[in-house]
């Protein structure tokens, strides 16, 4: 009796959940709601400086960003570019150029206003160098009519055979784009 019971159980759980889920399938979107997944793409440049402890002193980057509007508060992005991390004046290291491949989700809490998360890899340009993790967070704004404005910290985890090797690597940046 026991199995009877719980495919029952079982049963009843799925129809409830099933038939809660497809009753809001029939409400319309109210005024201002997204309709379905909308596509962004936009193109940015960024500057930033780096943490105390790097032996760079700043960064300067440009990047091509893909945006899906999942929900009208949830993105997904991903993007890819060039950046260049400047050595400081007298160091030892050269500056750091790699090509940055990320991947994010942004959360729109108020309109306009978003939250960012995201992680990927850096391509490193250099001969001897070897793909740094990359993650991070930030803020922003985007304006209606395509610009947005965004700051970040970018850290970077860099593999130790690398011969551009760093054990502190990161930046606070700002970022300008536009969005088509």
């Amino acid at each position: 009796m026991k199995t009877i019971t719980k495919l029952f159980t079982v049963t009843l759980l799925a129809g409830s959940l099933f038939s809660a889920t497809s009753s809001n399938a029939q409400t319309m979107p109210m005024s201002g709601e997204m309709t379905g997944p909308k596509f962004k793409i936009g193109v940015g440049v960024s500057g930033g400086i780096t943490n105390s402890d790097s032996p760079f002193s700043y960064a300067l980057g440009a990047d091509l960003k893909l945006q899906l509007d999942l929900m009208k508060y949830v993105s997904i992005t991903a993007s890819g570019g060039y950046t260049r991390l400047m050595e400081k004046e007298g160091g030892l290291i050269a500056s750091y150029d790699f090509i940055p491949a990320i991947g994010g989700v942004k959360i729109y809490p108020a309109k306009d206003f978003y939250f960012t998360g995201f992680m990927g890899a850096g391509f490193a340009i250099k001969d001897g160098s070897k793909t740094s993790f990359i993650y991070g967070g930030g803020l922003g704004y985007e304006m209606d009519k395509g610009l947005e404005i965004g700051v970040r910290y970018e850290a970077y985890q860099q593999d130790v055979a690398s011969s551009t090797y760093q054990p502190v690597n990161g930046q606070y940046a700002l970022r300008v784009g536009f969005n088509f």
